[in-house]
């Protein structure tokens, strides 16, 4: 079977070269709105997280096989330790959050490699942390939540012919999801009661 050689890891390289130009001259046009909302489904823990439309430069997108749901929980050892009644397996958001960042770190390095001709013949991104729950259940002090969290680690495996790992290790950082996770962000807290959203609408 023959193959188109402009196509690289299903990427049209030339399309990609014309996006990246159109990005850099035209930096409103490509600037991303994102949003996720988790409905709570009655039992400690167990949220119903929904994802549909977002917006591409200004404009929505909207179609519905983007109505993504995933069904958050805990683990069952865990819930059953704690007295959830009938705990069955679901994600967990911590897990979930952790192969998001090994994803996107994928992301990152995969983009930029067929961008500068770099070929990859296998990747594997492996994302661990050790978790304290105290301060989840109180029993610390929300000052404390720097500490939850220890030993964050990136392991990534990786095959290129023309390997240049200081180049990988740049391309990793640059994912999304490793700045979300790695650098300050100024999260905007609002708390609505229903008083306050009856008086918005």
């Amino acid at each position: 079977m023959a193959t188109d050689p402009q196509v690289n890891h299903g990427v049209d390289i030339e399309q990609l070269e014309g996006f990246a130009e159109f990005a850099a001259e035209n930096s409103d046009e490509v600037q991303l709105g994102l949003s996720a909302r988790s409905t709570y489904e009655g039992t400690c823990a167990h949220s119903l997280a929904k994802m549909d439309s977002y917006t591409l430069g200004g404009k929505t997108i909207a179609r519905d096989t983007r109505e993504y749901t995933i069904p958050y929980g805990g683990w069952k050892e865990v819930l059953d330790a704690g007295g959830w009644v009938g705990a069955t397996d679901r994600m967990e958001p911590i897990e979930v959050a952790l192969s998001a960042l090994a994803s996107c770190i994928n992301v990152g390095i995969t983009i930029n490699a067929v961008a500068n001709g770099v070929d990859i013949e296998h990747l594997q991104t492996r994302v661990r942390t050790n978790c304290d729950p105290s301060v989840l259940f109180s029993l610390r002090d929300l000052g404390e939540a720097d500490t939850v969290f220890e030993n964050l680690t990136a392991e990534i495996e990786i095959e290129s012919p023309n390997l240049d790992k200081d180049q990988v290790d740049e391309w990793a950082r640059r994912a999304p999801v490793y700045t979300l996770v790695s650098l300050a962000q100024d999260i905007q807290l609002t708390v609505n009661t229903p008083a306050e959203m009856t008086a918005d609408d």
